[in-house]
């Protein structure tokens, strides 16, 4: 892209939605960013989405987060174990009714996960940073703009019935995409620029004899709720990018398909490059 992109005085904030494996595909998004010089003032994410959200924002650029994720995803073993050490529950707990034996540890998942890098406080990012959460209780979101920060990651991926709810200031947290998948609304009037990055997918054609296993069936029909929030928010809070990477046809547990959802993020990462750029050289 030109010097004058890089040069504008337009300023960029950045959504980061959640989506499960199709979250990779913000990886691609964030390299666009790089590529053109620039550097959101302001960025909000949930669930995935927050994952990516501080890393960026803690200072790791595209390319190392790439990087990052391959590497992690290649070690099928060290994932494995990291997997098994983050359960919350014992075998013994299915048969006592006492716990999920298979639910995993969210806070001890992001200590484990997370790259070194992300700081354990949000004062020490290099972006502002919203995460966003659901007070389960409550049934309404909590935000997230100081304090722990990996606590904060945690809660907001924490997917019910996956992860054990993480409790913050006497709250118990789930998942931050069950009431807001992608969270402009913490960034309206934050800049010159918004740009959403929407990874819950469109739908998709199955064959009618693909039937979703228990836990696809619980993600799926959760990222179907995520699409109509998303489609409301956009409607009232009118982002200048929205972005929807074809990510439909990836599984909502789909880790081990990064190399697909990369390709095929890759028009979504120039149709952003470009309107972007746009939108900056006007400036």
């Amino acid at each position: 892209m030109t010097l004058a992109v890089t040069r504008s005085s337009k300023t960029v904030a950045l959504a980061l939605g959640g989506g499960g494996a199709r979250g990779l595909a913000h990886i691609p998004m964030l390299e666009v960013f790089d590529e053109l010089g620039i550097r959101p003032v302001a960025m909000a994410g949930t669930s995935m989405g927050a994952i990516y959200a501080a890393a960026y924002a803690a200072g790791l650029s595209a390319a190392e987060l790439h990087a990052y994720t391959l590497a992690m995803l290649a070690d099928r073993r060290g994932m494995r174990n990291k997997l098994m050490a983050a359960r919350s529950g014992r075998l013994a707990d299915l048969f006592s009714g006492l716990g999920n034996p298979v639910m995993i540890d969210a806070e001890v998942f992001c200590d484990a996960f997370l790259p070194e890098a992300v700081p354990q406080a949000f004062a020490d990012l290099a972006i502002p940073l919203t995460i966003v959460a659901t007070d389960y209780y409550g049934r309404r979101e909590r935000a997230f703009t100081a304090g722990p920060l990996r606590q904060a990651v945690a809660a907001s991926m924490a997917i019910p019935g996956a992860f054990r709810p993480v409790r913050i200031d006497g709250q118990v947290l789930v998942d931050g995409a069950t009431v807001n998948p992608l969270p402009l609304d913490h960034l309206t009037g934050k800049a010159d620029i918004l740009v959403g990055i929407d990874v819950s997918g469109a739908a998709t054609i199955a064959a009618e004899t693909d039937m979703p296993g228990t836990f696809e069936a619980m993600f799926g029909a959760l990222q179907i709720m995520q699409a109509a929030i998303v489609d409301a928010k956009a409607a009232h809070y009118r982002p200048d990018i929205l972005i929807r990477p074809n990510v439909g046809s990836i599984r909502a547990l789909d880790f081990a398909r990064s190399s697909v959802v990369f390709r095929l993020a890759r028009p979504a990462k120039e149709e952003l490059k470009r309107k972007l750029g746009e939108l900056l050289e006007r400036g």
